[in-house]
């Protein structure tokens, strides 16, 4: 949503002044009111809807709602909220059908709008709904605009109605009424039409729009308009209103780096909603527009509800279960890993997710450095090693590692790194599943927290239980030596120089003052080593 980042920073600053006052006067709500106007008119929000919505917000501001309440600055945020999801146009609406198929939608807009990549998009989402869409070239106007909604349509796995070759050859009108008939024929419950543009309002735009409206009646008709646009955004709406009479408006190209705040007026000033947005050049950067969400996400609420619904449609749920479960007996592997990644990229992009965490505004710099690539470079080094080395990174001595750097085009460094991290992952993922809390690196233990599991639990009892004078080493033979030493009245390891297996005083028939181990030792010393 980098389309309104600008607006997010300049309300996002305007508030954090007002958290450290503890009672507002009337003064300190004329000046965040200030400071909201000037962030509206920045972001080209158009002056009509400017002066409603900052009157609105000053007068609740210093209503009894925030007199009273016992943190008036969040109580001011959430007015804006309330109003912010007013001027968009207050409640989610969803696409009507028609009782009787086909349900004809038709796309209506400004040359370079991105309406037939829309429609592309547009037929992908009906599909995944359980709808069979058929996509029609009614624009016959723009170089290749057919050709363009044939691949558009390929990739959308939807059918193309395309009777005419275009580039100026052929009846828009014909061509549409023509598409509904053969969607009858064909059992096709939605058709899709897209119409020609104009690099600017004309009369012969809408007369063409308005004839093509007339012969298929369409049950939607969906202003498609470029969220970069600026102050022109209202002056177009209102143009197509009269000439076209749309009934929903669709907004594009929110990935932009433009003020965008125009696409904000559009809902208030022609009283339409928003109904889909587009986040993306992908056919899958497309979704229903969500009032309440995205006022949510240009005050730097966060926006959970949709980060949850990527999540459920790209992950599957029998395939977190078998994860969960190599988790928990320790049989993950890289080939686990790199089937998660895959699965998590199919969410999109990751600086669009960590966007819709509340307070993602405060971490700009991590997410502008944040390189999208590296999970790329993590599936190549992953995708170079063989099977065998996926199922068990121990094999992976100094030239396979080598090797796999110049396969994947990394260096050994990234290749250790990647291991280690995996390492890291699968121990903590392991502590997490049996109920345990992990030792995140460079965090230390968590106050209040056990220490991560029954076993752990039983050894700090044990430990207790021998007090003072018990061993506290973790190596079994030394261990009983100790205390078969304390029971002799012995000093443990007293004269003794240790070992490299950490058996003080209990070294071979050389050592000064040692003593040869006992067959328990022993035995205890191949148990732990696990012979």
């Amino acid at each position: 949503m980098a389309t309104f980042g600008t607006l997010s920073d300049r309300l996002t600053q305007t508030f954090s002044a007002l958290r450290t006052k503890g009672k507002l006067s009337p003064a300190d709500v004329d000046k965040t009111v200030r400071e909201i106007r000037r962030a509206l008119l920045d972001a080209d929000v158009a002056l009509p809807v400017v002066k409603d919505f900052t009157s609105t917000v000053r007068e609740r501001a210093l209503g009894d709602e925030v007199n009273k309440a016992l943190n008036p600055a969040q109580q001011v945020v959430q007015i804006v909220n309330e109003e912010l999801v007013a001027i968009l146009g207050g409640e989610q609406r969803r696409l009507e059908f028609a009782k009787n198929p086909p349900t004809v939608i038709m796309l209506a807009g400004l040359q370079g709008a991105g309406k037939t990549t829309l429609a592309g998009k547009l037929a992908k989402w009906l599909k995944a709904q359980g709808h069979t869409p058929l996509l029609v070239a009614a624009d016959l106007q723009r170089p290749n605009a057919v050709t363009q909604l044939q691949v558009v349509g390929e990739q959308a796995g939807a059918a193309v109605f395309a009777p005419e070759p275009g580039n100026g050859i052929g009846d828009p009108v014909r061509v549409a009424k023509d598409a509904v008939q053969f969607a009858r024929t064909r059992l096709h419950d939605v058709v899709i039409v897209d119409t020609a543009g104009r690099l600017g309002v004309d009369a012969e735009l809408m007369k063409q729009a308005s004839n093509i409206r007339k012969a298929v009646d369409p049950d939607e008709v969906l202003f498609v308009i470029d969220a970069m646009i600026g102050q022109d955004a209202v002056a177009t709406a209102q143009a197509f209103q009269e000439g076209v009479d749309f009934t929903g408006v669709v907004l594009s190209k929110l990935d932009g780096d433009a003020r965008g705040g125009a696409a904000l007026s559009v809902a208030s000033v022609t009283g339409r909603p928003i109904m889909f947005a587009s986040t993306g050049e992908g056919l899958d950067d497309f979704e229903p527009f969500h009032p309440d969400r995205m006022a949510s996400r240009i005050l730097d609420l966060g926006d959970i509800l949709s980060l949850i619904e990527q999540a459920q449609k790209a992950f599957d749920q029998d395939e977190a279960q078998k994860v969960a479960e190599k988790f928990a007996t320790d049989t993950f592997t890289l080939e686990d890993f790199l089937a998660q990644m895959q699965q998590l990229k199919k969410m999109g992009s990751i600086k669009g997710m960590l966007g819709m965490l509340p307070g993602a505004r405060g971490m700009r710099e991590q997410l502008d450095n944040f390189d999208e690539s590296e999970i790329t470079r993590t599936e190549a080094i992953i995708q170079s090693m063989t099977p065998a080395e996926r199922r068990m990174p121990k094999l992976l001595n100094g030239s396979r590692r080598l090797r796999i750097a110049r396969g994947s085009g990394t260096t050994v460094t990234e290749v250790n790194a990647l291991v280690n991290r995996f390492e890291q992952a699968a121990k903590m993922m392991k502590t997490v599943a049996k109920g345990g809390v992990p030792n995140v690196p460079g965090m230390g233990p968590i106050p209040g927290m056990g220490g991560g599991g029954g076993a752990a639990s039983a050894r700090k009892a044990a430990a207790k239980k021998k007090g003072k004078g018990g061993s506290k080493s973790g190596n079994p033979a030394k261990r009983a030596a100790e205390q078969a030493a304390r029971a002799e009245g012995v000093r443990p390891g007293g004269a003794a120089g240790g070992s490299g297996f950490g058996l003080g005083g209990l070294g071979g028939a050389g050592a000064a003052g040692g003593t040869e181990p006992t067959p328990e030792e022993l035995a205890a010393l191949q148990k732990f080593l696990g012979r």
